[in-house]
């Protein structure tokens, strides 16, 4: 049986993007322990369990809207979400996904920068607020900033984050790709390359 560190390997030779030690499999397994703890920890603050509740809901049925299609309605139920709590990170890590879909390049970064604050930089709405930010940092040019956040986002666990920052990493990417040549070279031609035989 391989071990993860095995599968690292291999996944590095195989997908030469991918920064050493991602494993297939692991962001979904941490993304469900962090959803598990980010909801043990919201039920020990001060929210009201049953706004808490509206809020969650409210947002699920946004997310629903926005993989419908219509980010008008799920930015109205998202927006509803945070007149209801605030202080609450999520609403506003969604509410920037929707205003990014609809090309609020500047409103989408507001809300990442007060999920960011709200959460304390920690637990999966900070992940992935500053996953997303990091984004659209990139996407501006912004680079360096970009890296910033990527760099934090992968200390809290994000995979995407990882493979991000190897792509801008030009040396890693270039040592993966020879590293995967030199793998080929070593498996030999496929069937396809040799010659076929005299008859």
């Amino acid at each position: 049986m391989a071990t993860a560190n095995d599968r690292a390997v291999l996944r590095s030779i195989f997908n030469p993007s991918t920064p050493f030690g991602d494993v297939a499999g692991l962001d979904e397994e941490e993304d469900a322990q962090e959803e598990e703890e980010d909801a043990q920890e919201e039920e020990g603050t001060a929210f009201a369990p049953e706004l808490l509740e509206r809020a969650r809901a409210l947002e699920l049925q946004g997310v629903s809207a926005a993989e419908a299609g219509d980010v008008s309605a799920a930015l109205e139920r998202f927006s509803e979400a945070v007149r209801l709590l605030p202080q609450r990170a999520s609403a506003y890590n969604n509410r920037a996904q929707a205003l990014r879909l609809r090309g609020d390049v500047e409103g989408a970064l507001r809300d990442l920068d007060a999920a960011i604050s709200l959460s304390w930089g920690r637990g999966r709405a900070a992940r992935q607020s500053l996953v997303q930010r990091g984004l659209l940092r990139r996407l501006q040019g912004r680079d360096e900033e970009a890296r910033r956040d990527w760099e934090r986002a992968a200390r809290l666990g994000s995979g995407f984050a990882r493979r991000q920052l190897a792509l801008l990493n030009p040396y890693a990417a270039l040592c993966n790709r020879a590293l995967a040549e030199m793998m080929g070279r070593l498996r030999g031609p496929a069937p396809s390359e040799l010659a076929p035989l005299p008859q």
